[in-house]
């Protein structure tokens, strides 16, 4: 086990997309260490089988787990769809029962109750994410009342990761989603991101959805909820490090990495390449 991380937050994803969840998490826990690792070199993930991105991320989560990490956030929504429950329920007795990992999904879900009032929720997110159902499932569990509309969005990812966010080519792509997701319930009030990339997008999506649609980002819902689940398992919490460091790991070519993140976090970053 290496030391220098010993306590860290562990922050994964497929990618790139992850960056804004650490981002807000960092900004509502700012002593806490962390470590963000990105399997860019097996992404993306969002058209993978179940078995592939379980697999995938389970040997992330044991990768951070050796560094030293007692808890790991899954910043990804695809691996929270796939992956999250399988690797709580069957592979941390096991490996140790004493860490734990969180996803995405249940945070965002949560919240939902304080923004609908027609019960009418759309989901915009990757296809392996749309596909899977986990948002649907989980808003039925928690509100048994309400419809839940996903809609998948595969140009958007691309079109972050190549750069084109803020250009206006992508309008055309965004208005197409929104006015798609729309047409299939005319009622929704309130929609989710359900991708960590899609915030970048967030001035365009909010361009073409009517104002009175409420827009729900995950990076701010799941750093609140971080904070409030380290304060009820204390026990956790103690087993924290605060040092202020972030470490940054790949997969896949550290300058490439680098270079792509500081355009998510708006600032230098510095990664290491890593295998897993």
């Amino acid at each position: 086990m290496n030391k220098k991380y010993n306590g860290a937050i562990g922050i994964f994803d497929s990618g790139y997309g992850g960056l804004t969840i650490l981002d807000e998490i960092k900004k509502r826990l700012p002593d806490h260490d962390y470590i963000y690792l990105g399997d860019n070199a097996r992404t993306p993930y969002g058209t993978r089988s179940f078995n592939i991105v379980y697999r995938f991320t389970l040997e992330a989560v044991k990768y951070l787990f050796k560094q030293g990490c007692p808890l790991v956030i899954l910043a990804c929504n695809t691996a929270s769809a796939k992956a999250l429950r399988t690797i709580q329920q069957h592979d941390l007795p096991d490996i140790d029962p004493t860490r734990r990992v969180l996803g995405v999904i249940r945070p965002t879900v949560e919240q939902l109750g304080k923004h609908t009032q027609t019960g009418h929720i759309g989901i915009f997110g990757t296809p392996g994410t749309i596909q899977s159902e986990s948002y649907n499932m989980e808003i039925s569990k928690l509100y048994p009342g309400f419809k839940a509309v996903g809609h998948a969005c595969p140009m958007w990812v691309p079109l972050i990761e190549n750069g084109e966010a803020s250009h206006p080519g992508a309008d055309y792509f965004v208005k197409q989603e929104v006015d798609r997701l729309l047409d299939k319930d005319p009622e929704i009030d309130t929609i989710i991101l359900g991708c960590t990339h899609y915030p970048l997008l967030y001035d365009k999506i909010r361009r073409y959805v009517p104002e009175e649609i409420s827009l729900l980002c995950q990076g701010n819902i799941v750093a609140e909820s971080l904070a409030d689940y380290l304060e009820r398992h204390t026990g956790l919490e103690k087993r924290l490090s605060h040092g202020h460091t972030t470490t940054y790991l790949t997969t896949e070519n550290s300058s490439k990495f680098s270079a792509m993140a500081s355009i998510f976090l708006n600032q230098p970053v510095e990664a290491t390449t890593v295998e897993i």
